[in-house]
């Protein structure tokens, strides 16, 4: 069993440019975070003032650990399944495989 878990989903956007109280492995673009993918969607949506502007950004869909670490899907579903956050090893985590 280790001490890291899955704490909330997240998406990282990568624009290239340096920004503060990101997830400490996140050097540049900034990350959303949300109770469900979707939600950090429409949150960027608000902070852009648009409807789907944002798919021109490129995205990792992950989540956000309680070490302060954003991780991808796959790593997320060996944490998740490390910490019995889920019954099953998940190759591919999503947040219903959660709560």
């Amino acid at each position: 069993m280790t001490n890291e878990r899955i704490i909330c989903s997240a998406i990282w956007f990568d624009d290239g440019k340096e920004y503060v109280h990101m997830p400490d492995n996140i050097k540049t673009g900034y990350v959303i975070c949300g109770r469900r993918h979707h939600n950090c969607f429409a949150i960027l949506g608000q902070v852009l003032q648009t409807d789907r502007g944002y798919k021109q950004l490129d995205e990792i869909q992950g989540f956000i650990t309680n070490t302060n670490r954003f991780v991808d899907r796959k790593e997320a579903g060996e944490i998740a399944f490390s910490a019995m956050q889920t019954g099953e090893l998940k190759t591919k985590l999503y947040s219903e495989d959660l709560y």
